[in-house]
């Protein structure tokens, strides 16, 4: 073969959805820079992945701003972070060939590169791929790990979660359930208030919008709440809180309802109340992130939530949205609860499908 017969194969494209800004309040079209950037050949133990479903989720929110937070944010210009399932288009690395299927943590964009780092294989013969994103991936472990560990609910107790009908809420209750506590969703409308004891089994489902929720919240818990599992934050909680009972326990996952607010409630100052409160009932109050239980409860969670899910006692529900250029507008609706399940954006065809 002479050299007139060898060709450079062409770069492979990734379009990219990149942090051009750090927005203020809800993050707007001009908070991204959505492009095309040609990737560079592979090296020896490389792969090139291509991105068949990214996650969306309230994290997400905290990353694009520079203010203190437990982890660092995301550098203006750079590809925003996200989980991901991706597929192996090539690979010049020795564990991994073309067309293994794995989690990994790609971002917003449609090819990446990968030392093989952070990467773990998937069994599509075992789940749905794009469950690995939520009720068998961060958001079911967040959920089983945080209600577990902190909220510790026992038989015949009551089990009180907001936002019930998302990836986190959804499997808390039912989590809550398997070990024999008695569940109370919070959701807003009556598709999603529906939807909870329906599909998701929990005792009794309640419509935050309702102009009576304060008296049906009252009516849900005669005997008090024993565990409050906090996504939302907000009036939710305020009602939340008039109901807790003496040691109650209270993990503090999220605050979804304050996450584009840009300035301080209006209205008294709430928080000697509330400390007041945490001291006459002997509360626990516990901000967490998943990760600090992954080393005591990461194999109970996959042995446990993998035959839950297998077994119908935990159902799940996903909301997807096809294409990587959708990912802004329905990461805004997420963080104003348009969504409903755990919500994926399917960049690419699913292999496994």
């Amino acid at each position: 073969m002479t050299s007139s017969d060898q060709t450079t194969p062409s770069p492979v494209r990734s379009t990219q959805v990149r942090l051009a800004q750090r927005p203020v309040g809800e993050p707007g079209d001009d908070t991204y820079d959505i492009g095309p950037v040609d990737l560079p050949a592979l090296a020896d133990g490389q792969l090139l992945l291509r991105v068949v479903y990214l996650s969306l989720d309230p994290y997400m929110r905290g990353r694009m701003s520079d203010a203190p937070s437990y982890a660092a944010p995301v550098a203006v210009g750079d590809v925003m972070e996200g989980g991901t399932v991706v597929v192996v288009e090539e690979s010049r690395h020795p564990e991994w060939s073309a067309g293994d299927v794995a989690l990994s943590y790609s971002g917003w964009q449609t090819h990446a590169i990968s030392d093989g780092t952070g990467l773990r294989r998937l069994d599509p013969s075992r789940a749905p791929i794009s469950t690995a994103l939520g009720v068998l991936g961060m958001p079911g472990f967040t959920a089983y790990a945080g209600l577990l560990e902190i909220g510790k609910p026992q038989a015949g107790e009551t089990v009180v979660v907001a936002a019930a009908t998302g990836p986190v809420g959804s499997a808390v209750g039912q989590v809550a359930q398997a070990r024999g506590a008695r569940s109370v969703g919070i959701a807003g409308g009556e598709a999603k208030r529906a939807a909870l004891t329906e599909e998701f089994g929990f005792d009794v489902a309640l419509d935050h919008r309702s102009p009576d929720f304060a008296a049906e919240l009252a009516a849900a818990v005669p005997d008090g709440i024993d565990v409050y599992f906090e996504n939302v934050g907000g009036p939710v909680t305020r009602e939340v809180l008039r109901h807790v009972n003496t040691y109650a326990r209270i993990p503090v996952c999220g605050l979804v309802s304050s996450y584009n607010a840009t300035s301080a409630p209006e209205g008294p100052d709430r928080l000697p109340g509330f400390m007041g409160l945490v001291l006459r009932k002997s509360l626990t109050v516990r901000g967490f992130i998943q990760n600090e239980f992954t080393a005591s409860h990461g194999r109970d969670f996959v042995r446990e939530m993998s035959g839950w899910v297998a077994d119908g006692t935990v159902r799940y529900r996903e909301d997807v949205v096809q294409g990587l250029e959708s990912a802004p507008e329905a990461f805004r609706g997420l963080l104003t609860g348009k969504n409903f399940g755990k919500l994926v954006v399917q960049v690419s065809e699913d292999p496994t499908r």
